[in-house]
């Protein structure tokens, strides 16, 4: 009799599982499907994607070769190159699938919070409404500061290292494929970056961590910032610093965001 009810103790909690199961399984195929068809979506505009996110480079050739004018020198002329016959076409491929990932961003999101929306309460459920429209901001605002300041600063940073003394120059020779990858490592690096303060505000929310924990672990934060920050950017300095100083300052909005919170 001990045995039957424990195997129906078990058999119950079996099923709640495998239902959480096969609706996560659903939820990620919708990811991916949202994925595929925006690749699709961005097939027709490779060559549009492409020139936009040459446009940093382009910019940091221009003020580069604006002071060695000023400096009495001859402006240069660079160009992306490729270096083996497919790699143009492969490269496409990469653009499509990061299009795919910033069309879908909502879309992902979304998912997630039908996921997630059947354990919460009602009012919870209100609560969690705001933070998918602001997560998608705060994403598009991180891929904007490296569109517009950060990267056109890295490549700036990067002509200028090619100079040797006055009369001896090194000739930049930047592969495409070596290019947009940096370019969409930083973009998909600061927007996802940026979304830590919906993420610690949504912990704080659900009460896995507060304000008081998030102002102890200051010191901790810190050092995985600033791994994280040297990982995900080229090896300079100056965009480390910018990435590391732009989380950390999330860090304190989330503190803030936590302890507003937690008076509500």
């Amino acid at each position: 009799m001990k045995k039957n009810k424990l195997t129906s103790k078990i058999d119950d909690t079996k099923a709640p599982l495998m239902d959480h199961l096969v609706e996560l399984r659903q939820r990620l195929i919708k990811c991916m499907l949202a994925i595929v068809i925006g690749c699709v979506l961005c097939a027709p505009f490779l060559k549009e994607i492409i020139e936009i996110l040459i446009w940093p480079f382009d910019v940091a050739i221009d003020r580069y070769n604006f002071s060695l004018i000023a400096s009495g020198a001859e402006g240069i002329k660079l160009d992306l190159i490729a270096t083996h016959p497919m790699e143009t076409f492969f490269v496409k491929l990469k653009i499509a699938l990061f299009g795919g990932i910033v069309l879908s961003f909502p879309i992902l999101a979304y998912q997630f919070y039908r996921f997630i929306a059947p354990g919460l309460y009602r009012n919870e459920r209100k609560a969690v409404l705001p933070y998918l429209v602001i997560s998608p901001f705060l994403f598009i605002l991180g891929a904007s500061l490296v569109f517009f300041y950060v990267f056109p600063f890295v490549m700036e940073f990067a002509l200028n290292q090619q100079t040797i003394s006055d009369k001896n120059q090194i000739d930049l020779l930047t592969k495409i494929s070596d290019y947009l990858r940096l370019s969409t490592t930083l973009f998909l690096a600061f927007g996802f970056s940026f979304q830590l303060p919906v993420i610690l505000s949504l912990l704080s929310r659900a009460g896995i961590v507060t304000s008081d924990d998030l102002k102890r672990s200051r010191k901790y934060a810190v050092f995985l910032i600033a791994v994280f920050a040297a990982f995900v950017t080229p090896p300079d300095p100056i965009t480390q610093i910018v990435l590391g100083s732009a989380i950390y300052l999330l860090y304190e909005l989330s503190i803030l965001s936590s302890s507003i919170v937690e008076t509500k």
